[in-house]
């Protein structure tokens, strides 16, 4: 591939937080005296772009500072037990910093929660830059968050990828014009299009590796 500049989603492409999201969200609504929803239902709303999600989740046109709080707060407190790498993540990027890619993060986490997230998991030295909810005007599926990578990082929308796991990902990419590869490991059940089925599949498509 000629891309110097590779960027992830986090939650549902390179970490899988299913748990902790489902559960750190339910901890906020019990805050403000909501019944718990399903896992299943909380994950299949997480990257539906059509919602908002301060209103599915916590009946709130917008996310109150004490809702960051609250979630940032269970995130926190349970990380080391309910975070893991999707397999054979730790070993792609290894291989892609070998190779001397830049390599990005775009998250609609909130900063405090994607950092103790990629230190837990000791990934956190592979990043050049990191964009998240709190860093930018607007989160995806708006493009504010690959703009702010590709200007701290110098580079071009031409020389650069953007791997994620839903609509909101795809949707950034194609407003900042910037190619996208969809995985098919994540939150989003994805039917009638192209996608990477696997780790394995995703090293084989950007570097050509068997």
């Amino acid at each position: 591939m000629s891309q110097k500049l590779i960027i992830f989603d986090m939650d549902g492409t390179l970490v899988n937080s299913s748990i902790t999201i489902a559960n750190a969200i339910n901890y906020v609504r019990k805050k403000i005296s909501l019944p718990p929803m399903s896992q299943q239902k909380i994950l299949s709303l997480v990257n539906d772009h059509t919602i908002n999600p301060a209103r599915q989740f916590y009946e709130s046109d917008t996310f109150m500072p004490q809702y960051e709080k609250w979630f940032t707060e269970y995130y926190s407190r349970h990380h080391q037990n309910e975070l893991e790498l999707y397999e054979g993540i730790k070993e792609l990027l290894e291989t892609l910093k070998k190779r001397a890619y830049l390599l990005a993060i775009a998250t609609n986490a909130y900063r405090a929660s994607t950092i103790e997230t990629l230190t837990h998991l000791e990934i956190d030295k592979y990043f050049n830059a990191i964009a998240c909810y709190d860093d930018v005007a607007k989160g995806k599926p708006h493009p504010d968050m690959l703009y702010k990578l590709l200007d701290d990082l110098g580079q071009s929308h031409t020389n650069s990828l953007f791997v994620g796991d839903g609509p909101r990902d795809e949707m950034a990419a194609k407003a900042a014009k910037i190619e996208y590869k969809m995985v098919d490991w994540g939150f989003t059940e994805h039917t009638q299009r192209e996608v990477v089925i696997s780790v394995d599949a995703l090293k084989k498509s950007l570097l050509g590796e068997l």
